[in-house]
């Protein structure tokens, strides 16, 4: 009998205590936000609705679910370069979109990519590697993000001169590739991670990344792929985020200000000190709109849709939650 993956995996007391906490953070820095703006307009955040407004929401959502599936082809173009037996990119997306389930839906401490690893192991497929492909595959978003925002910030030279917002947008860009760089090295250092690509135990999953990484590194062609993907999806959000504030009304945001901007927001929004990034993510969006002229009323709002539209979306992975825990339950 296999162990079911996060369905019946009971949290420990310290990380229910975490999941708390991360619910405290994000209720915290929401109400901080809306404290320090004395005059805050409630009815700011929801333009009076039309006709426009629906459509421009109902494609918001769309393109969502449209950036679900080319998350999924991306993690598939991952484990292609790694050289990793094909798997339907149906069955993959079964495995993405219960993973957004996991992450944005349940109050679990269960991280969605261990869903995605759980399930991908069933196919079946080495554990390591597919931990390995979920891991890599993340680590491409922090390639392409800053690209974005070269890009956003190249093609509008207007938005260099925003101050802190500008400053900020670069430094959080520059660092993440830093990270990555180093990352990188010691991932495909035959003395950091690869000297665990023969061990067995936990281990040979860090040296499946080692392997992993080394793979794209002599497929360069492959690699190139990856990152296409990688951008073809983060360009996805870039255009649902646009949706979303053609939604809102919101003034002087469009696609350009949002590849400048939105990487450093996505960014920011991963650091676990908050539920799916509730609060930091509207934080962020206060701090890089405002000098642009929007209120901080729809600089919040922008935040909050993007997160309510990731939330409803994410609940077609429920019933492929669902089914995968029953299936386990009876091997």
């Amino acid at each position: 009998m296999r162990p079911d993956d996060s369905a019946t995996i009971p949290a420990r007391p310290r990380r229910r205590w975490l999941l708390w906490v991360r619910i405290v953070v994000s209720a915290v820095v929401l109400a901080l936000i809306i404290i320090r703006v004395p005059d805050f307009d409630w009815s700011g955040l929801v333009p009076s609705w039309g006709v426009s407004n629906t459509l421009w929401l109902a494609l918001a959502a769309a393109i969502t679910l449209v950036g679900f599936a080319l998350s999924t082809l991306r993690w598939q173009t991952v484990m292609t370069a790694m050289g990793m037996r094909p798997t339907p990119l149906h069955r993959l997306f079964g495995h993405y979109v219960a993973g957004q389930f996991v992450s944005n839906v349940l109050p679990t401490t269960i991280g969605g990519d261990v869903v995605r690893v759980s399930r991908l192991s069933q196919e079946p497929q080495d554990p390591a590697d597919a931990f390995a492909s979920v891991v890599i595959e993340r680590l491409t978003g922090w390639l392409v993000l800053p690209l974005i925002t070269i890009v956003g910030f190249t093609v509008d030279p207007s938005l260099r001169d925003l101050g802190t917002a500008t400053t900020l947008a670069l430094a959080i860009a520059g660092g993440t590739l830093v990270l990555l760089f180093v990352i990188l090295v010691l991932a495909n250092h035959p003395r950091a991670l690869g000297r665990f690509a023969q061990r067995e135990g936990w281990r040979r999953f860090a040296g499946a990344v080692h392997t992993g990484v080394d793979r794209l590194r002599r497929r360069p062609v492959a690699a190139l792929w990856v990152v296409v993907a990688g951008l073809a999806y983060q360009g996805s959000m870039v255009l649902a985020a646009a949706a979303a504030a053609a939604a809102l009304e919101i003034p002087n945001v469009g696609v350009t200000v949002l590849a400048a901007f939105l990487p450093a927001v996505l960014i920011t929004q991963v650091l676990p000190i908050s539920i799916s990034g509730l609060g930091v993510r509207e934080g962020a969006f206060v701090l890089f709109l405002t000098p642009l002229g929007v209120p901080t009323e729809q600089a919040v709002a922008l935040g909050l849709l993007l997160y309510a539209l990731n939330l409803v979306m994410s609940l077609i992975g429920a019933p492929a939650f669902a089914m995968g825990s029953r299936r386990n339950a009876v091997v």
